[in-house]
């Protein structure tokens, strides 16, 4: 029998990771198949793992997760292809289906056959990453550079959301910009508008700590630390009263030694997908501007829809990433001085399968035991 066996972190029910050992056959002719090295926790796979859920997305049968990943080519199959064995690469783990109208228009992100590795839409499911070894399409494995890491590798796949919220917004050079959500994909939103040329990049979070993270590592040039409301607004005319309050906290923040108010964003990144934030959104930024809907949050929310309406600004619906990875590699590669250190976003390091459901219980968190952050956790399964 062809194949090879392979361990795999699998996901049988709510907390209940197991390591579980799969067959794996050869690869197809279009494959290759890949030592998975490098392997970041998202906010999806914690949903699953949390929940045996993602939102209304139910898991049908035992689930791998992972899929912000890098790895070594260790087979490629006799027909060949442009890679060989050894080289390192980022996985861009979505397969679209390559013959429907958004295929061809090159949107294949939101294509209706899409097979997402770590994703419970699909039945059978897509297994993720979290696995010695996967085999995969060759388009679809983007070579690294020797100047990156696998780390690096792994981080492309957030950073891929951040370039393809940053092309839906065509954020222009001397904009302003808010980032609503100081965490990974917040921070790297932030990132990438720096290295656009925004004049001044706002973030705003609930966790006081994060939001200095973001200042001290020249993520963004201001920042406001959400206050929590008490007792909690009940009314929508009370919730929309908190979200125009803390909008206009926002407009008059000032950069460290600036005396104007910094004002109304041009462009807001909301990454956290809470309600209020999506309201604040509306509020904080100005006409003719763009709100990038990045978090899954709340399915259903009450909006402010007629201040949007008469301030024309846009709703934009972002999901995952389309064309993006080379441009994530290259721009990792290119040590451009606008870039913040995105390696620093990796704050905690797991080693091998049997470190996973640890891993999960941190990613979990906002602060490790010792009190240190927890930004972004990472699973090194390197031999």
């Amino acid at each position: 029998m062809s194949g090879t066996d392979v361990k795999a972190s699998v996901l049988h029910g709510a907390r209940d990771l197991r390591v579980d050992i799969r067959r794996l056959p050869d690869p197809a002719a279009h494959e290759v198949q890949v030592a998975v090295q490098a392997t970041g926790i998202c906010g999806s796979d914690l949903h699953y793992f949390r929940h045996f859920r993602n939102g209304q997305i139910e898991v049908r049968e035992p689930l791998t997760l992972g899929h912000e990943s890098a790895g070594v080519v260790v087979a490629v199959p006799a027909s060949g292809s442009s890679l060989k064995v050894g080289d390192r690469v980022a996985l861009e783990v979505g397969i679209p289906c390559d013959n429907c109208d958004l295929c061809r228009e090159g949107r294949y992100n939101i294509c209706r056959g899409m097979s997402f590795r770590s994703s419970a839409k699909a039945f059978p499911h897509a297994q993720g990453t979290l696995q010695e070894r996967i085999n995969h399409p060759a388009r679809w494995c983007h070579k690294l550079p020797d100047t990156l890491s696998l780390e690096h590798g792994a981080l492309v796949e957030p950073l891929s959301v951040a370039m393809h919220a940053r092309d839906r917004a065509g954020l222009k050079s001397g904009s302003t910009v808010l980032v609503l959500g100081a965490g990974a994909v917040g921070l790297l939103c932030a990132a990438v508008s720096k290295v656009a040329g925004a004049k001044t990049v706002v973030i705003a979070d609930i966790l006081e700590d994060r939001v200095k993270f973001a200042i001290e590592n020249g993520f963004a040039d201001a920042g406001l630390t959400v206050p929590i409301s008490t007792p909690r607004p009940e009314t929508v005319e009370d919730k929309l009263a908190y979200a125009q309050d803390l909008a206009e906290k926002l407009k008059a923040l000032r950069e460290k030694g600036g005396k104007a108010a910094i004002g109304e964003a041009a462009v807001t990144f909301e990454c956290t997908g809470v309600e209020s934030c999506m309201q604040t959104a509306i509020y904080a930024t100005q006409p003719g501007g763009k709100i990038l809907i990045i978090g899954m949050g709340m399915p259903v929310q009450t909006l402010p829809v007629m201040a949007a309406s008469l301030k024309e600004v846009d709703l934009v619906g972002v999901f995952r990433y389309a064309n993006t990875y080379r441009q994530a590699i290259d721009l990792l590669a290119s040590g451009d001085p606008l870039l913040p250190d995105v390696y620093k976003l990796l704050t905690h390091r797991f080693k091998g399968l049997e470190s996973v459901p640890a891993a999960f219980d941190t990613a979990a968190k906002v602060k490790d035991e010792k009190g240190d952050l927890v930004i972004k956790v990472m699973v090194d399964m390197a031999d």
